[in-house]
């Protein structure tokens, strides 16, 4: 099979799993909303024209057009109507309740199978399922390379020692790992007089060393070999903290080998943990990020390789990783990989507390149940369902934020894609 066919199935295969994570996504809302007898109208993938679709029972599944989501239609979102001041905020929302109000009968309030008359743990089970899908998914993405082909991390062991401080200089300034005669294969096992297991604490007594006193001792062919002291010495980096700020720290003139180690469950949620917390961080700067990446392809800047990508940008690297020139299975692991960080993503972003969002529903429970509880406290009246109808401003504020960020990211990826290679 040619470069170009494998790189164009790779992609095809790829876009096709995440539609099937969506699937799974909104199969994490519905089965629970089944198991709590909630009226399930429709179970669907993807939005606009219907492509496919079939009757079976009360719901109605199919797939459209559009496969950048999906949704369950969940019977009694809204609460019924009340009676209030007219304002245009009430006129939208009941303009909402009146429309899906006309699937409600009877019967499904006296059977209590609308889902404002759930209660609200079960209200939160259904929501928080479909983020629960993306997040086993993603666990058993990592789990599954982790265990079988293992992640690559730095050993202990030298791969090279950096002879000069500035090898471009006329006169060589030994860096102090030449001064204390370090050798490629040397496996780094203490440092003034301290025990090191992991090079990032090792690095990191290195670096807060700065230019003090440097004594390591390492593993030479087999033998516990102890080098003499020689004075430390410190650079610029960017500071880890804030990249605009730079520090003063030291080093020693080392390049670290690396190995690949398998990995086990707490070893992937540690994973996990870290990948979790950059992708809050990139949620919080999406809008930003993603108005950056419209200018930088208006004035022609190269795109940000770190920057955020459509799920058509995520395929077309998939399908670059599937025709590249490696092992098969380091291709199969990062690709994997790729996907299980696609689920992760999915299922923060959807922890969001706005609407649309699975969280924003979360967040109105909560608000509900909290406002119950003060009523109850001071002896008032339940005051019933939080009317989410009245959230629809939101909702339609934060979808055509989504649309239009969509847009840019799949504009981007066709005009600059991303590249890793």
């Amino acid at each position: 099979m040619s470069s170009l066919a494998m790189t164009i199935l790779g992609a095809l295969i790829f876009f096709a799993l995440i539609l099937i994570s969506v699937g799974l996504h909104e199969l994490g809302h519905f089965l629970p909303g089944k198991l709590f007898k909630v009226r399930v109208l429709q179970f669907f993938i993807g939005f606009g024209k219907n492509i496919w679709k079939t009757q079976k029972g009360e719901t109605e599944y199919g797939v459209k057009m559009v496969p950048l989501g999906g949704y369950v239609r969940l019977l009694g979102m809204y609460p019924p109507y009340k009676e209030g001041k007219d304002t245009w905020l009430k006129r939208v929302a009941d303009g909402a309740r009146e429309a899906e109000w006309e699937s409600v009968t009877d019967q499904d309030l006296a059977d209590k199978r609308l889902y404002f008359q759930k209660p609200l743990w079960q209200r939160f089970i259904i929501m928080f399922s479909g983020v629960g899908m993306n997040l086993l998914l993603a666990f058993g993405l990592f789990l599954g390379v982790n265990l079988a082909y293992g992640q690559p991390q730095q050993s202990m062991e030298l791969a090279a020692v950096v002879d000069c401080v500035d090898p471009d200089a006329s006169l060589c300034v030994p860096t102090p790992a030449a001064a204390m005669g370090l050798k490629a294969g040397d496996k780094i096992l203490a440092l003034n007089g301290v025990d090191y297991f992991s090079w990032a604490d090792f690095t990191a007594a290195v670096r807060a060393n700065r230019d003090g006193s440097v004594q390591v001792v390492v593993d030479r062919y087999g033998v516990r070999t102890e080098l003499p002291a020689v004075a430390g010495m410190t650079m610029t980096i960017a500071d880890p903290d804030d990249p605009d700020l730079t520090v003063e720290v030291g080093f020693l003139g080392v390049v670290v080998a690396w190995e690949r180690v398998k990995i086990g469950p707490g070893g992937t949620l540690e994973q996990m943990w870290m990948m979790t917390t950059g992708s809050v961080k990139a949620i919080a700067k999406l809008p930003v990020t993603a108005v950056q990446v419209l200018i930088d392809m208006v004035t022609g800047q190269p795109r940000d390789p770190n920057g955020p990508i459509s799920i058509f940008g995520a395929s077309v690297i998939a399908g670059d990783v599937a025709a590249a020139d490696a092992p098969a299975a380091a291709r199969l692991a990062f690709y994997l990989q790729l996907l299980g960080s696609v689920n992760l993503f999915v299922g923060l972003m959807n922890l969001i507390p706005l609407l649309p969002f699975d969280g924003g529903h979360v967040a109105a429970g909560a608000f509900e149940g909290l406002r119950r509880w003060i009523a109850k406290l001071r002896g008032r009246a339940d005051p019933g369902p939080a009317d989410t109808a009245k959230l629809l401003p939101v909702t339609y504020v934060v979808t055509v934020l989504l649309i239009l960020m969509g847009l840019i990211l799949i504009v981007a990826d066709i005009v600059s894609p991303v590249s890793i290679f």
